[in-house]
């Protein structure tokens, strides 16, 4: 069992639920949370277990994405 990651509380990045992400990269967001347990993308944790994702590390996987396929 893994330890959750406490939300940072006093940062002013926005912090993405896994639908979120998913309608921007138009995936399910099951494929979003493989992505996180995967190591893809990096996730904390809410102190209820629910993922979170960082703005800026969507933000790379995005361009990183645009850079494998220009034509997105």
């Amino acid at each position: 069992m893994t330890v959750p990651t406490p939300v940072p509380r006093s940062t002013e990045e926005r912090l993405l639920t896994p639908g979120e992400v998913a309608a921007l990269f138009r995936v399910d967001p099951k494929t979003v949370t493989r992505w996180a347990a995967s190591g893809r993308i990096k996730s904390i944790r809410t102190p209820g277990g629910h993922r979170r994702f960082r703005q800026s590390e969507v933000n790379r996987l995005l361009r990183e994405q645009e850079l494998d396929d220009p034509e997105c």
